[in-house]
């Protein structure tokens, strides 16, 4: 049992998780000619978010997809993993698409990212992070733990071959996948990021979607349907590795709901006072792209986030954390009765 303090006497904290996958997360539901606009802009979103993160010393994961990590195609197809996922809908795969790549980063932009990946390690505060390697669907029909195994291990290798220890995991499109966790803890995986504790939430593959609870989701963002979801120290101290639950998707600005982004922030704000007063933990989450337009209407949302953390942290000591810092948090802290 550690001799430290229990996590009952853990401050609040503030994490914030990206999904940055720029192309290789959307592929599969939208075309360059539908989206390409976001996926560009994501060129301007992360040089802004990572100026705005540093004027407020905000420590932010940044979960990758690993085939971004390459300077040229040669790169990437010397790296690919020798088992891939065989998804029984093949437009699932990447792998099967590769031919659709270009050379590089500058003929290329959608599909690579080291001169971005370049920038978010040289700004303070920042944790690379995975978002597995092929932006692998952990529950769709066709995945394999042994495929799955493969991929993590690819996706931890590449960053150590770039001088980066990925230990957080972010499952794309929330895919949690409990028969997973072994496999992440042998590749080194320290926290991951599950989904909110609500029906509306609850993981599931693309055909278990269903249009009613893509609609309550929605109406969460801007009235609390399903309560806060700040997390207790204690209770993810419980499980290895330590599941950083997600609190709220930050969606993004929409202007056809303009009259109801007060709310939208409300609902944030309010999750985010209420970690801060209970000394539990409020996880935001968005991907880059999300402000690849509307990049100005969406900093100014961005901001006024970052200035409630200010004030908050002035009150109630509540900090900023990566998942990385989380999980570090937590392997120091002794999970004791009283918390």
């Amino acid at each position: 049992m550690s001799t430290s303090p229990s996590a009952a006497a853990m401050p609040g904290a503030l994490v914030i998780s990206l999904d940055f996958e720029i192309n290789w997360g959307v592929r599969d539901q939208q075309t360059l000619a539908q989206y390409g606009a976001n996926l560009l802009g994501v060129r301007q979103a992360i040089p802004a978010m990572l100026a705005l993160f540093a004027e407020f010393g905000l420590h932010v994961t940044w979960a990758t997809v690993g085939l971004l990590f390459f300077e040229t195609k040669a790169e990437m197809l010397a790296h690919l993993p020798a088992v891939r996922p065989e998804y029984a809908d093949p437009n699932l795969s990447p792998y099967l698409v590769l031919d659709q790549v270009g050379e590089d980063e500058a003929h290329d932009p959608y599909h690579f990212g080291r001169s971005l990946i370049n920038q978010i390690r040289a700004t303070p505060g920042q944790e690379m992070a995975s978002h597995t390697f092929c932006h692998y669907y952990c529950l769709e029909r066709g995945q394999t733990v042994e495929s799955f195994r493969h991929d993590i291990e690819t996706a931890v290798r590449v960053g150590a071959e770039q001088g980066m220890a990925l230990r957080s995991l972010v499952f794309p499109r929330n895919q949690y996948n409990a028969q997973y966790l072994e496999t992440c803890r042998a590749a080194g995986i320290t926290s991951y990021r599950g989904n909110e504790q609500s029906w509306i939430y609850k993981e599931r593959s693309e055909e278990q979607q269903a249009l009613y609870k893509r609609g309550a989701r929605l109406l969460d963002a801007y009235v609390n349907l399903s309560g806060q979801h700040t997390a207790r120290w204690a209770d993810m101290a419980r499980n290895f590795p330590y599941n950083v639950p997600a609190s709220r998707f930050l969606r993004p600005w929409s202007g056809r709901l303009k009259a109801l982004e007060g709310l939208r922030l409300r609902r944030i704000l309010a999750g985010m006072e209420h970690a801060a007063k209970h000394g539990e933990v409020f996880h935001l989450w968005w991907h880059p792209h999300n402000f690849g337009v509307n990049l100005a209407e969406n900093m100014a949302v961005l901001r006024r986030i970052a200035q409630h953390f200010r004030r908050l942290q002035a009150r109630y000591s509540f900090e900023s954390l990566s998942m990385g810092e989380v999980a570090d948090r937590l392997s120091t802290y002794s999970n004791s009765p009283a918390a």
